[in-house]
């Protein structure tokens, strides 16, 4: 039986490739069939997919979407080499990405990162979900397109100014928002059953994704 990932412990194998996927800007354009930019949270409606029917039966209409939403503080907070994110809203903590291999990756030093590899994304069948930016800093979110046999050269990193959020539709690979240095912290929003079905790059493919950060505009 397939087991969730140890999102503190990854377990990652050395000599893995890279593989670089491109940096977008977040515009309504780019962000078509992935979602939108959001500059009012109190204005989005998050949405919440029905509980799908197992035979030829469907799920009566008034039912199987009631499980409502769950709301908390988004974290992405650099540690020397190490990306973590903390999710409030779900009780989550993740390694979310690493500045250097990742068995060569320690905390104890302050340098900003020079790349971002990543080794994990998922998508929530049940729901949308939403990152809106707690200070006017930059960000950055991996997305793909659904679909379970996506592959890492599906994936593009969406950068946005700080100044406008991010909503995902339901079945959209994505990662956490995800900051260039330091720490920022993210208004997150999304379905409360929380369904997340994982790719595990190392695993699957034998790689990390990689964006250079210093393609990444700061300013």
């Amino acid at each position: 039986m397939q087991t969730a990932p140890d999102y503190l412990n990854p377990g990652i194998q050395p000599g893995l490739n890279r593989v670089k996927i491109p940096i977008v800007e977040a515009t309504e354009e780019s962000l078509t069939g992935y979602g939108y930019l959001v500059t009012d949270p109190n204005e989005i409606e998050i949405e919440i997919v029905r509980w799908p029917a197992e035979g030829r039966r469907p799920v009566d209409t008034d039912s199987g979407d009631e499980g409502g939403t769950t709301e908390g503080l988004f974290i992405s907070e650099w540690k020397g080499d190490i990306l973590y994110g903390r999710n409030d809203a779900v009780d989550g903590h993740y390694i979310l990405g690493y500045g250097t291999e990742p068995e060569l990756a320690v905390d104890s030093h302050s340098n900003d990162p020079e790349t971002l590899l990543i080794w994990h994304a998922n998508y929530h069948p049940d729901g949308g979900q939403l990152f809106f930016p707690q200070t006017q800093k930059p960000f950055l979110v991996p997305l793909a397109m659904p679909g379970d046999d996506v592959s890492p050269e599906d994936f593009v990193c969406f950068h946005f100014s700080g100044n406008e959020g991010l909503y995902i539709h339901p079945n959209i690979w994505h990662d956490g928002a995800m900051t260039a240095s330091g720490e920022h912290s993210f208004y997150d929003k999304q379905g409360a059953v929380h369904a997340r079905v994982s790719v595990d790059f190392p695993r699957e493919f034998n790689c990390l994704l990689e964006v250079p950060l210093e393609e990444f505009q700061l300013d």
